[in-house]
């Protein structure tokens, strides 16, 4: 007993304590290296040859590629959005059909008038005149509303009833 309690049996002692602590210290941060690794491992697809920063690094680049991609795509839908904007405002929008008795013989109103007109009020205005033994076809343009040639009234009625806010022109 006296070599246990001599100064060097206590050092010993402690010694082999700090020993043992470090032992199981040892193997407590041997496994979590080994759940890291395997956790590296599932990150990095099983290529041990990168580390986690250069795979932090490439993750950055594939983000910043995917970013461009992105605004790229959209930059080119917007001017397709632009150019299909301009093709439908040129594009018939609104229309109209008069049907009228020009000669006022009671022949159950054949004549009528068309109108087909764009977002901008411009388009054209067709009149088909029918009588006993003869039918014409009157073509005038429209633009904003006003033709260069005069309008019958029925021509200018067809042209306010296109653009009408009605269900059908809506």
């Amino acid at each position: 007993m006296d070599e246990l309690s001599s100064t060097e049996g206590i050092v010993a002692l402690a010694a082999a304590g700090v020993a043992l602590i470090a032992l199981l210290w040892l193997i407590v941060l041997s496994v979590k290296l080994r759940r890291l690794r395997t956790a590296q491992r599932a990150v990095l697809g099983g290529n041990t040859k990168t580390d986690l920063v250069e795979h932090a690094a490439s993750l950055q680049d594939a983000f910043v590629r995917l970013r461009d991609w992105a605004e790229e795509t959209a930059t080119r839908l917007d001017e397709r959005m632009h150019d299909a904007d301009r093709r439908i405002e040129a594009s018939v929008a609104y229309t109209s059909v008069i049907r009228y008795d020009a000669y006022d013989e009671m022949s159950g109103r054949q004549s009528s008038t068309l109108a087909l007109l764009d977002s901008h009020r411009t388009g054209v205005v067709v009149s088909s005149i029918l009588h006993r033994d003869q039918a014409r076809v009157y073509v005038k343009r429209v633009r904003e509303g006003t033709s260069e040639l005069e309008l019958s009234p029925e021509e200018q009625e067809a042209i306010e009833t296109a653009m009408a806010p009605s269900p059908t022109n809506a």
